[in-house]
């Protein structure tokens, strides 16, 4: 049980975390004591065919407290952190929210705002995955862009490279003259509880690989194996982690003892890309150590 004496109990509470870190368990812990509804801030655990390969809470766990925004996108639907963030909006109105999850875009948007940025049609975001898939395609997407864009964004993610080129593709306007826009956010850091949850790297890492194998236990794969009809590989529900690995797997690419190791390195990976963005981007957010 954690120690929540220095948690208000009359605040929104944030928590922000690598993946594996216990953010769950410390949301749990905290609306069975004080109240509130958990919310979903993991871009992963909102499609409704990934429950065990996600780590989404338990049905027994969705039983005991209110929760809300898991599992509830369907794959053939695109979904976006506007509609996220519009979702977030409608359940702020009159509760008491403990918003949990490790998609730093999700958390930075609810509490910095969210520039107005018109959705891309789908012709032009796919005129873009198939320039990406040239191997010029990053630097002639990067050579596209407006200077001002080009400054702020990283330059060396083609994800976000793909984002900027599109929304000057689709609109016109750069990227950051949109972002110049940006209203005021729905739940200011100084309304809220802003936690992001720190630990030691070797026992994260432990963690990680320990529930993966016990989610392939689970079920993970037979989950991954009834996606097989459709799977579509840079489809957005597709990117769940551990997903490809599996599937190379049920394709024959793989043994199940390499499919497993490469996904614990990606959620590896993953979660060092977490404990950046949360670095970067949300340094005022209080540190809550967990592992110890």
């Amino acid at each position: 049980m954690h120690d929540l004496s220095a948690i208000p109990a009359d605040r929104h509470l944030l928590i922000a975390g690598p993946t594996a870190s216990g953010k769950s368990s410390l949301a749990m812990d905290v609306a069975r004591d004080q109240g509130g509804m958990i919310v979903n801030a993991d871009a992963l655990q909102v499609w409704s065919c990934w429950r065990m390969l996600t780590a989404r809470p338990t049905a027994a766990d969705e039983a005991a407290v209110p929760h809300a925004l898991y599992g509830h996108v369907s794959p053939d639907r695109a979904y976006s952190v506007g509609d996220w963030l519009a979702e977030v909006a409608a359940l702020a109105k009159s509760r008491r929210l403990i918003v949990v999850g490790g998609t730093g875009l999700y958390l930075t948007a609810l509490t910095e705002g969210l520039a107005p940025i018109p959705p891309v049609a789908s012709d032009v975001r796919a005129e873009g995955d198939a320039l990406l898939s040239h191997p010029a395609g990053l630097a002639a997407m990067i050579a596209a862009l407006d200077p001002e864009t080009a400054g702020q964004i990283d330059l060396r993610n083609p994800a976000r490279v793909q984002r900027a080129w599109e929304v000057l593709q689709a609109t016109g306007r750069g990227l950051a003259a949109w972002q110049k826009e940006t209203p005021e956010p729905l739940i200011s850091p100084a309304d809220a509880t802003c936690l992001v949850l720190d630990s030691d790297r070797n026992w994260l890492a432990d963690r990680i690989a320990r529930r993966f194998h016990m989610m392939v236990g689970n079920g993970a794969l037979d989950e991954t194996r009834s996606m097989a009809p459709q799977w579509a590989p840079r489809a957005q529900w597709a990117r769940a982690i551990g997903a490809p690995e599996l599937m190379a797997h049920l394709e024959g690419r793989l043994t199940l003892d390499e499919a497993v190791e490469a996904a614990i390195i990606a959620t590896r990976q993953y979660a060092k890309a977490q404990r950046s963005w949360f670095r970067n981007r949300m340094k005022t957010w209080t540190r809550w150590s967990v592992g110890e």
